[in-house]
C-alpha cells in the first residue's frame, strides 16, 4: 500500500519485519511443544530464542537461490541459532507456519480497526447529541420528502457502526485459529499437543480440521466485513458530498486557512477528503472477491491462494484502518450550517407536509384515491406557480370543511415530525 494512505500502526504489522518474527514465535512455540513430548533434545526452543536474529536482507537474499520463502527464513535463523536450529520446523509444513501467523497479522490488524470504529463511534454520538433537534429536509431518490433531524441522520450511522463493529468482532474471532498439523492435516509426523501448545501460547484456538492450510472460508468472511464497513464509510462519505453541493451547502468539511480548493478557481471548496474515502472504499471492496474465491483450492491445497493474500492481507487492512481514521476526522471537524438546512426545508412551500393533508381528509371522510388527487393537484399548482401549498389548501372551501384553520396550522409545522426523536435516542443510545 502507498505510504499517501497509510498509518504506521497497520504498515508495521505488515511489514516483512513483523512476519518474520511471528514466524519465529510459532516455530519456537512449536519447539518448546516437542521438547516437552521428547520429539527433539532439550534447550533448542531457548537457544533459538536468544541467538536468532531476524535479517529480511539475508531471507531475501537466500531465497533468490532456493525459491521457497520458508526455507529461506529457516536458514537464516540456522545461521544465527546455530545447530540446534536444525530441529526447528520437525514434522510441520510451510503453512503450518505462514497460515497461523497470518491469522495472527489479520488478529493484530482487527484490534486496532476496532479502536478506529470505536473513535467514530465516540464521534458519532456527540454530534447526534448536539443536533438531536436540529431540523434538516429528509430525501429519497434525492429529492425532498419529508422532515428530519441532523442528529437522526448521524444516530443512523452510529447504529450501522454499532454493528460493523460487532460484525468485525465475530470476523476476528473467525480467523484466530492455529493449524500445525502436517503435510495434509494428518498429524502424520507431528502430535497433535504441539499444535495444542502453539494455540494456547499465541491466544488461539486449535483449527478442528486441516487440509495443509487453514480453510479460507474463514478470510473470506473477515475480508467480507472490511467490505461491508467500507459499504458503511462511503454511505457516510456520499452524504457529506451531497449536502456539501452549492445548492444544498447544508454542511462542509473543513476547510484549512491556507488550502487551496482548485488551481484554476479561487473559489472552490471541494469535499476532496469525502470523495477519497469513496475511492478508498472501493479499494477495499476489491479485496472481497478474491477472498470469496479463495475458498475453493485443489484438493487438500493449491497456492493459488497465497499470491492474493499478500496483497489483499496488507492492502485491505491498511486502508479500511487509513479511511476510518480519516472519516472520524471528517465528523469531528464538519461544518454544520443549520439555518441553510432550515431554508432548504422551506424552498418547496410546504409540500413536504402533504401527506398529512391528505391523511386528514381520508380520516374526515374522503376516499383515499380523492384525497391523494385533490392534494396532488393544490401541489402541482404550488411548483407551477411558485405558491404556498398551505395558501392553496386554505382558499378551498370544501378542505376547509373538512380541516378547521387551527388543524391546518398544526398540520404546516414539525412537531409531529420530531414527536418521536427521544424514542429512538433511547434505542440507539441505550
Amino acid at each position: 500500500m502507498i505510504k499517501r494512505y497509510s498509518r504506521k500502526e497497520l504498515t508495521d504489522i505488515w511489514s516483512e519485519e513483523n512476519k518474520y518474527k511471528i514466524w519465529l514465535n510459532v516455530e519456537i512455540a512449536s519447539a518448546e511443544a516437542m521438547e516437552k513430548i521428547g520429539q527433539i533434545p532439550r534447550g533448542v526452543a531457548s537457544i533459538v530464542k536468544k541467538k536468532a536474529k531476524i535479517n529480511v536482507k539475508r531471507i531475501h537474499q537466500i531465497e533468490t537461490e532456493v525459491k521457497h520463502d520458508v526455507i529461506a527464513f529457516l536458514t537464516s535463523i540456522t545461521e544465527k541459532a546455530g545447530s540446534k536450529a536444525r530441529y526447528l520446523h520437525l514434522g510441520m509444513t510451510s503453512s503450518d507456519v505462514v497460515d497461523t501467523s497470518f491469522n495472527i497479522q489479520l488478529i493484530q490488524s482487527g484490534k486496532i480497526i476496532l479502536k478506529d470504529i470505536d473513535e467514530i463511534l465516540k464521534v458519532l454520538k456527540k454530534k447526534a447529541k448536539k443536533y438531536k433537534f436540529t431540523p434538516c429536509m429528509g430525501r429519497s431518490h434525492g429529492i425532498h420528502a419529508e422532515p428530519i433531524t441532523f442528529g437522526l441522520k448521524l444516530a443512523s450511522y452510529y447504529e450501522e457502526f454499532k454493528r460493523n463493529r460487532n460484525r468485525l468482532k465475530i470476523a476476528i474471532d473467525e480467523v484466530s485459529t492455529c493449524a500445525i498439523s502436517g503435510a495434509v492435516g494428518t498429524f502424520a509426523n507431528i502430535n497433535p499437543k504441539v499444535e495444542r501448545h502453539v494455540a494456547k501460547k499465541l491466544n488461539l484456538k486449535v483449527e478442528p480440521i486441516s487440509t495443509q492450510i487453514i480453510p479460507r472460508d474463514r478470510h473470506a468472511v473477515y475480508f467480507s466485513i472490511l467490505g461491508i464497513i467500507a459499504g458503511s464509510i462511503e454511505r457516510v462519505a456520499i452524504e457529506i458530498r451531497h449536502l456539501q453541493r452549492t445548492e444544498v451547502y447544508e454542511l462542509q468539511e473543513y476547510f484549512s486557512k491556507n488550502q487551496k480548493g482548485s488551481s484554476a478557481m479561487p473559489h472552490k471548496k471541494n469535499p476532496i477528503l469525502s470523495e477519497n474515502l469513496t475511492g478508498l472504499s472501493r479499494m477495499v471492496r476489491s479485496a472481497v472477491l478474491p477472498a470469496l474465491e479463495n475458498i475453493a483450492l485443489w484438493h487438500e491445497r493449491d497456492i493459488s491462494h497465497s499470491s492474493v493474500e499478500r496483497n489483499i492481507g496488507p492492502d485491505a487492512n491498511i486502508t479500511i484502518d487509513f479511511a476510518l481514521t480519516r472519516l472520524a476526522n471528517i465528523l469531528d471537524n464538519m461544518i454544520i450550517y443549520p439555518k441553510r438546512m432550515m431554508k432548504n426545508l422551506s424552498i418547496t412551500h410546504g409540500l413536504i407536509f402533504s401527506q398529512e393533508i391528505m391523511l386528514e381528509l381520508t380520516k374526515s371522510g374522503f376516499s383515499r384515491e380523492k384525497s391523494y388527487k385533490v392534494v396532488q393537484n393544490y401541489v402541482k399548482k404550488s411548483l407551477a406557480e411558485n405558491l404556498d401549498l398551505f395558501d392553496l389548501i386554505l382558499k378551498d372551501k370544501s378542505i376547509m370543511k373538512k380541516i378547521p384553520p387551527q388543524k391546518l396550522k398544526k398540520i404546516f409545522s414539525y412537531d409531529k415530525h420530531f414527536k418521536y426523536v427521544n424514542f429512538i435516542f433511547k434505542r440507539v443510545f441505550r
